[in-house]
């Protein structure tokens, strides 16, 4: 098999994909069988364009996957957390504008009372 191009599987479904990705496996074991055997070098030099199209398959398959999840969780209110902004921890766990505006009724109380000086 020659080597596998991404913008080739794009275009696949994901049976396609599946079954393409068993053939690859397929191959890379008789691949290694000839390999501990003394095969050819040629044979040896194939293991690892394989192995690199196996990657690129597995990648396509779940790049389709996570395209699927974006558009299902689009309009929820919940996000699983590998699908959420990483950005950092003192980000994530800063306090909401609406949160930071919150003010107690005493502390409104006590501004409306004793108001800055014009």
């Amino acid at each position: 098999m020659s080597k596998v191009q991404c913008r080739q599987l794009r275009g696949k479904k994901k049976d396609e994909l599946l079954k393409q990705l068993d053939t690859l496996k397929q191959e890379l074991a008789t691949l290694r069988v000839a390999q501990v055997t003394g095969g050819a070098a040629s044979k040896l030099a194939k293991i690892r364009v394989v192995r690199k199209s196996i990657g690129k398959v597995n990648t396509v398959v779940r790049e389709a996957q996570i395209e699927n999840l974006k558009k299902f969780y689009a309009g929820k209110k919940f996000k699983p957390l590998d699908m959420r902004p990483k950005l950092t921890r003192a980000i994530r766990k800063k306090l909401t504008r609406h949160q930071q505006n919150k003010r107690t009724p005493k502390e409104m109380r006590k501004n409306s009372l004793f108001s800055l000086r014009r």
